[in-house]
């Protein structure tokens, strides 16, 4: 007995356990590193493009095998199918095929807004401007998309007609079809768009709600190419004349 404690406590053979006790832990440790980089799990991903507003059902869903690290690297993605399966895509957002399912991405039919509602600015108002399919050019106009605002009727005083750009720079907020349902939230049911929805300054918004009243007078939207809204400038009128015109065929309510 005394030869090993005289062994144990010996400052050469503590430096010697020291630095045995320190590769073993070193060598567990690597181990447990490779071994959890190399270690695959399989993970949903998008089969498919799914659009905003859209119900994801097991055949939006396939799945990868990934290295565990490789998710571990990620603090918001979804690897439970449970939590993915019967849950909507956000208003505003979009999963692209092969892509994971984050939980910045994916609300609850119950918590899903109206995008229409939503992040409206202080001094604007919604307007609903009808349309129809040929309006729309056959739903080639998208929420996101830039539009300005035509107006076509007949001139009182020469009855000649008049036509020309009234308001610019206006951002499609939603699609709607006469049910209220938002045109691009389903690729599976079809629907016929009814009304889009945009925000304008609150004085705009009167001005066309007043144009949308008049009898004869119609507006039109032109739709805008994609670098149109990189292009500094607001909403705006871009004819004073048309605005006289339309506000003649009104009154104003005094106060």
């Amino acid at each position: 007995m005394g030869s090993i404690k005289k062994f144990l406590t010996n400052k050469n053979t503590v430096t010697i356990l020291g630095v045995l006790i320190g590769v073993v832990a070193l060598y567990i440790g690597y181990n447990y590193r490779v071994s959890q980089a190399v270690t695959l799990m399989s993970v949903p991903v998008a089969k498919i493009n799914i659009n905003p507003r859209t119900e994801i059902t097991a055949d939006a869903i396939t799945y990868v095998k990934v290295p565990r690290s490789t998710i571990d690297g990620f603090k918001n993605i979804i690897t439970d199918p449970n939590q993915i399966r019967g849950k909507m895509v956000s208003y505003n957002a979009s999963i692209p095929q092969n892509s994971f399912f984050f939980s910045s991405s994916i609300m609850s039919k119950q918590d899903m807004p109206d995008s229409a509602n939503t992040d409206i600015p202080d001094g604007y108002t919604i307007f609903s401007l009808p349309v129809n399919l040929e309006s729309t050019y056959y739903n080639s106009i998208y929420p996101g998309n830039y539009i300005d605002l035509y107006v076509a009727g007949r001139n009182d005083l020469t009855n000649k007609i008049l036509y020309g750009k009234f308001i610019e720079k206006i951002e499609v907020l939603a699609v709607k079809d006469n049910k209220g349902q938002h045109v691009f939230e389903s690729t599976i049911e079809e629907r016929i768009p009814a009304n889009l929805m945009f925000a304008v300054p609150d004085d705009l918004h009167q001005l066309l709600e007043k144009a949308k009243r008049v009898s004869g007078i119609t507006i039109i939207p032109i739709i805008r190419n994609a670098s149109y809204q990189d292009e500094p400038g607001d909403v705006k009128i871009s004819s004073q004349y048309l605005k006289d015109w339309i506000l003649l065929k009104t009154d104003i309510i005094p106060n």
